[in-house]
């Protein structure tokens, strides 16, 4: 038996325009070929997979998230930064977060890199890097080490797309 793949996440705007706008414009995915439903829909793709935006009235879940790898996360970091209605978001859990006004960009013990926000429909997206040592500190001054996470001894640790 063949074994079951991801293929898609959809989820919550309340703008579906402005939602398109800030999931094209930081992290430059595609539109795609999206059916007509009753409600307002758009389909992107998000390397071989897909991410579906659809306009409710839901409220966004405060912890399930969709993670995104970033290729260029300094321009990722630089766009959700500049973007009017989205938000970088600490970790509660850890010491460490915003500093001088910097959102933390957290160092996992693999040597990725992670940061948390907000799109402008108040979803929770983690972005990830592969190597948190090579990022730009002019453009990402506040690395934090994400002391939380402990090696399973055996177990190789969590990669985030190179």
């Amino acid at each position: 038996m063949d074994e079951s793949r991801y293929t898609h996440v959809s989820i919550q705007a309340d703008d579906l325009d402005t939602s398109v706008d800030f999931y094209e414009s930081v992290f430059r995915l595609e539109r795609i070929q999206t059916p007509a439903f009753a409600e307002p829909i758009q389909w992107f793709r998000c390397g071989d997979l897909q991410l579906h935006i659809v306009e409710n009235d839901a409220e966004p879940p405060t912890f399930n998230h969709l993670a995104l790898h970033a290729y260029d996360f300094e321009a990722v970091y630089e766009a959700v930064d500049a973007y009017d209605g989205a938000a970088f978001e600490a970790l509660p859990h850890l010491d460490g977060g915003f500093v001088d006004g910097e959102p933390p960009v957290y160092a996992l013990p693999s040597g990725a890199a992670q940061l948390y926000l907000r799109d402008p429909a108040g979803n929770l997206v983690e972005v990830n890097a592969p190597d948190a040592d090579a990022l730009d500190r002019s453009v990402v001054p506040n690395v934090v080490e994400r002391s939380d996470i402990e090696p399973t001894e055996g177990e190789p640790a969590p990669v985030y797309m190179a």
